[in-house]
């Protein structure tokens, strides 16, 4: 495996795992199990955009090269 191949296959696993997280931090906000729900439900939303973000990014820049 390439350097390259490395750094893409880690990119979309931590994209992967940033969805992972963002859809767990949204489900168990909107489920009432926890305060400080809005903050909970924000970082969610960030995650899941970051996650999808870079999945997106590094998506286009594979059919690129």
């Amino acid at each position: 495996m390439t350097g390259r191949q490395a750094h893409r296959t880690a990119t979309l696993v931590f994209s992967l795992l940033m969805l992972a997280i963002g859809v767990a931090l949204i489900v168990e906000t909107v489920s009432g199990h926890r305060s400080a729900g809005s903050a909970r439900l924000l970082l969610g939303v960030l995650f899941l955009a970051a996650g999808v973000g870079r999945l997106y990014i590094e998506l286009r820049r594979g059919r690129r090269a």
